[in-house]
């Protein structure tokens, strides 16, 4: 099974993935953005694209890559990965599910308010990426092709992985953390994902 974490940057898709492999015996996460850094960092800037997706290659390897690995592994792929375009979408995890794998989606869905609360903690203001692309991803999330979506304005990180594992059927480990290890094990994440360590 592949569980898909869409939702635009800052829904909080990376701390929920990484959640979740804590708590599902036998679990993977799987980061597409891998590949998008490779194709950046080798293609002459002269003809690179603004945004690693719209590279056939990132999406025609990243699906040939899941379906192998959901062939060959017992366990679950969590993918936390912002993917809004139609067409991408469905040559990716439409391919996917046309071969037979099983794929639970979730789009974490929020506010523009609460988007922007959390991209500051990110310390990305209103001049960054992330927050100039929010109001565009969050109208092409908000279509029914990227159900289910999940409001977690008033949700708390722990409330999203269990509702996300109740509708996968997926049993959870118990959670023995401390709140401080919690948080270290958040931060840590966050700080991954900023950029500092990758």
């Amino acid at each position: 099974m592949i569980i898909w974490i869409n939702g635009t940057f800052g829904s909080g898709k990376s701390t929920t993935a990484y959640e979740l492999q804590r708590r599902i015996k036998n679990s993977h996460v799987y980061d597409p953005e891998r590949f998008g850094y490779v194709l950046m960092r080798n293609v002459p800037r002269e003809i690179a694209k603004g945004d690693f997706q719209d590279y056939p290659l990132w999406r025609e390897a990243n699906y040939k890559l899941l379906k192998q690995i959901a062939e060959q592994y017992s366990g679950v792929i969590i993918v936390p990965m912002t993917l809004t375009n139609e067409v991408y979408f469905n040559q990716i995890v439409g391919r996917l599910r046309l071969d037979g794998i099983e794929i639970r989606h979730f789009t974490l869905s929020a506010s523009k308010e609460t988007i922007e609360k959390r991209l500051k903690k990110r310390l990305e203001g209103k001049n960054s990426w992330a927050h100039k692309q929010m109001a565009e991803r969050l109208e092409s999330l908000s279509k029914d092709l990227f159900q289910e979506h999940l409001y977690t304005d008033t949700m708390s990180i722990d409330e999203v992985v269990e509702t996300i594992a109740r509708k996968s059927n997926i049993p959870l480990m118990p959670d023995s953390r401390t709140n401080i290890k919690k948080t270290i094990d958040r931060l840590s994440t966050g700080i991954k994902e900023f950029g500092i360590f990758k």
